[in-house]
């Protein structure tokens, strides 16, 4: 549908963490498949290159890179390749998060530093070195992978990524307001219980819904959620697509929920 034809759409986290489509890496195939050109950034390279030569694959563009974004001269060096390579960004994804547990008794300093440097650091750069070239070229879009776990308790115990996203969307909202005149967007999505293959390589989820079953822990899930099932890294990757497209060029600094219902609903 050529919807994002002529931008150039940054994904940070393109890659997966397993065999299946995590959230980022559906989000750099969709856009490609609307028109954009998509720089595909990972800390995993051949992951990165997986997704690029997806989209290569169907007659799209994409440009695989490695960086781990929580470093600033990584970041730099990112930012200078896609220009080189593309020379302008249109769209930043922040993609990147991890999920630790434990609850504020029980959680380690250095794995409450590491959830906040991964989760809400590697964003802060991105936008910080992101959005002058934005500015300059007189606008862009950016939109911010947080969680339904930044604004209610679901049932398990992971304080750290719980209070790094709630972190991230204040941190959305705010640089949406003092950037909105630069026709730069700041927005967030919020997804809710989503089966991707970072859940299901997370030990500590599993064990934590099931005593370490997987299988139990996606029907637990399913559950959980008013629709009767989790969602799938293509429900977040098609908001994201309206996010990054001027279908949305009046959205600035929302959060928007892809849940299936379950923060409507009470309890966990």
């Amino acid at each position: 549908m050529d919807r994002l034809k002529g931008k150039v759409a940054m994904v940070v986290g393109a890659g997966s963490i397993g065999p299946g489509w995590g959230n980022g890496k559906a989000t750099a195939v969709t856009f490609a498949r609307e028109g954009a050109q998509v720089f595909c950034v990972d800390r995993n390279g051949a992951a990165a290159e997986e997704t690029a030569k997806i989209i290569t694959g169907e007659g799209g563009k994409a440009t695989a890179f490695t960086a781990d974004v929580s470093r600033a001269s990584e970041i730099e060096a990112m930012i200078a390749a896609c220009l080189k390579a593309y020379g302008r960004i249109d769209v930043l994804d922040n993609n990147v998060g991890i999920a630790e547990m434990g609850s504020v008794v029980e959680v380690a300093e250095e794995s409450w530093d590491r959830v906040f440097t991964v989760n809400l650091k590697s964003a802060y750069l991105a936008m910080k070195h992101v959005i002058p070239v934005m500015v300059k070229q007189g606008g862009g879009s950016i939109i911010n992978i947080s969680s339904i776990a930044s604004i209610r308790h679901v049932g398990i115990s992971y304080v750290s990524y719980n209070a790094s996203k709630a972190a991230m969307n204040q941190l959305t909202r705010s640089t949406a307001v003092e950037f909105a005149k630069s026709h730069v967007r700041v927005n967030a999505i919020l997804p809710g219980l989503m089966k991707t293959p970072m859940v299901e390589h997370s030990a500590g989820l599993a064990n934590s819904y099931a005593k370490g079953d997987v299988e139990a822990m996606w029907r637990a899930r399913d559950a959980q959620v008013p629709m009767g099932h989790m969602g799938e890294a293509w429900d977040v990757a098609n908001a994201a697509l309206f996010l990054a497209s001027d279908e949305s060029k009046y959205v600035t600094g929302i959060e928007l929920v892809v849940d299936g219902g379950i923060t409507c609903k009470a309890g966990a």
